[in-house]
Parts: structure tokens; sequence; C-alpha cells
């Protein structure tokens, strides 16, 4: 008798079992930053936060260090990310087939939202006498590794000013954390970086040795800008970086949250929803993000809207 009670227990169990609801796996979500020190790896961490916090439910979002742009965009092209960061110049790049991609169009590349202006700066100790573009000749200086988008930023402004970084100076391809370390340990005079300010990798070795910053604002400059829709002229506001007391005028790209057209329009249509719902959290996140504002961050999208944002965008009569 009890055998036969414990026998009907066990049929019950496990008709309930089956016929009760599966739990839903988590979908892992991989977005793809830039260096640990950059504003874009908190682009990617930060966005990722919110999604774990607002969608934790239905995703698990990841959000990696990247050897930046053309990385990122290369690695949504071979399906290993799923969201990534990238410079509004290089996503029209690598969408038109030019550049880096020469020839070979990521056609697939969407654009999701854009993000903080990136500044292109060139960074250097008050020591080295460094104080125009022509004086980096005979110097050690970085601009990038190989895969970044400054790195292509420092290219363009060599070649604006005349100078070959193969024969005027010589030239390092360290991560921007390595760089600024050497910065400080005197291994480098100078370093190119393109990044939403103020960065870490500026105010650390502010604190350590007196920097200088170097205006890239020439004619040659502001007619690349006019010729490139993606560019703005812009400046850093004096005070940004301890010890720069004036305000140095450069140009910007527009950080972009850029996806594929493998990318599902749930998923791209729940991050922007989750993103613009809770701007306030965003901005709070990181001093780059303060001003962001849901007009700006529908412009500078150098290549076609995926689907999921399109949706959102219509929803709230923005398009």
């Amino acid at each position: 008798m009890v055998g036969k009670k414990w026998f009907v227990a066990l049929v019950v169990a496990l008709g309930l079992a089956l016929s009760a609801p599966q739990a839903m796996a988590k979908q892992d979500i991989l977005f793809g930053g830039a260096s640990i020190t950059g504003v874009y790896y908190q682009v990617a961490l930060q966005i990722s936060n919110m999604m774990n916090k607002h969608m934790g439910g239905e995703y698990n979002y990841i959000g990696r260090p990247t050897g930046g742009s053309v990385f990122n965009i290369n690695a949504l092209d071979r399906g290993a990310f799923d969201f990534a960061v990238a410079q509004s110049d290089r996503n029209y790049q690598g969408y038109n087939g030019t550049a880096d991609w020469e020839g070979k169009p990521v056609t697939g590349l969407r654009s999701v939202f854009s993000m903080h202006p990136e500044t292109v700066m060139l960074v250097t100790r008050k020591d080295t006498g460094i104080t125009t573009v022509e004086g980096l000749k005979g110097k050690r200086v970085n601009i990038g590794n190989p895969g970044s988008g400054q790195r292509g930023n420092a290219e363009d402004v060599l070649r604006m000013y005349g100078l070959d970084f193969n024969t005027d100076f010589r030239a390092e391809a360290l991560q921007q954390h390595e760089a600024s370390r050497a910065l400080v340990d005197r291994n480098v005079d100078a370093f190119f970086y393109t990044v939403g300010n103020p960065s870490a990798a500026i105010e650390e070795p502010a604190q350590s040795v007196d920097l200088d910053m170097v205006p890239l604002n020439s004619d040659a400059v502001k007619a690349f800008v006019a010729e490139h829709p993606f560019y703005i002229m812009t400046s850093i506001p004096a005070g940004t970086y301890r010890g720069i007391d004036r305000d140095i005028e450069t140009y910007a790209v527009t950080a972009t949250v850029v996806t594929n057209d493998s990318v599902s329009e749930q998923v791209v249509y729940d991050v922007v929803k989750t993103v613009f719902e809770n701007l306030d959290e965003l901005r709070a996140s990181h001093a780059a993000f303060r001003n962001l504002k849901p007009e700006e961050m529908l412009q500078g999208l150098s290549a076609p809207l995926h689907p999921g944002a399109e949706k959102y965008y219509k929803e709230k009569g923005w398009m």
C-alpha cells in the first residue's frame, strides 16, 4: 500500500513538473568597449549594468574592454559581439568600404544611438617643449594601437600637418593605459588620444606631471572637418584637466553604439527603450555622459539605423 501511494505521488509530481512553465534561459549579450581607462569601456559597462538591472530576467549583458573602433566593427561583422562602441568616422568608413575596409564594406553594420562627442587630442608634458604638431619631430610619440579609432585620427592629423610617423619621429603603438603611464615615466613625449572628456587616462597622469595639450586647429584641419560631416570643430574648456588653463581648440567625432543587422529587432528595441527611459541613470554613471540629450543622440549616425532602434524612435515621434 505504501509503495502504491509513493508511486501515485511520484506520478503527480512528475505531471506538475512537466506542466509547469519552463524557466526561460537568459540571453547572453556581449558589448564591446575599448581600453579600460577610456570612456568607450564605460559606455559598454554602464549600459550593460543598466540592462542587467532593468531586464536581468531576460538578458545577461557583459561589457568587455577591446582594441577600439576598428576591432569592434570587425568583431560585430564576425558575430563575436552583439553591440559595440565605435567612432562615427569609423562607422562611415566601415559601412562604405573605405580606409581599413577598402573594397570590403561591412554592409551589416547598423547604428543604434550616439553618445558623447569625442575630441581628438595631442597630449604632452610641459617639459618636452612641444607646442605644435610640427614639434613632434625627433620625439617619441604614441599614435595608438592598430585597430583603434585614435590610430586613424592620429594618422589623419599627421597627414594634415605633413608629418610621417615612419620617418619624422619614433612612433609607439601602445594601448592608452600604457601610453598614459609611459608619458609619466618619460618613455614617450606625447600621445594622441580620441576620447570623451574628462578622461581618467589624462586626469591620472596630470596628478604626477605637468601636462599640456597642442591645439589641432590649422586651416587644413578645418577644411578636413568641412569635408566630412561626421566631424565637428570643438574645444576642450580650460580647467578640464589639471594645469591646462586655456581652451584647446580641436575637432571631434561622435561615440556611437552600433550593432549588426543579424541581431534581432527585439534585442535592439529593448536596449534602446531601456536606455532612453532611464537616461538620468546613465547620465549619472559617468561625467562624460552628463549632457546626453535624446535629440543629439539621434545625430551623427553614419551607418543605417537598426530596425529595432527605428521602431522605438517612431513610437516616440522622433522620426
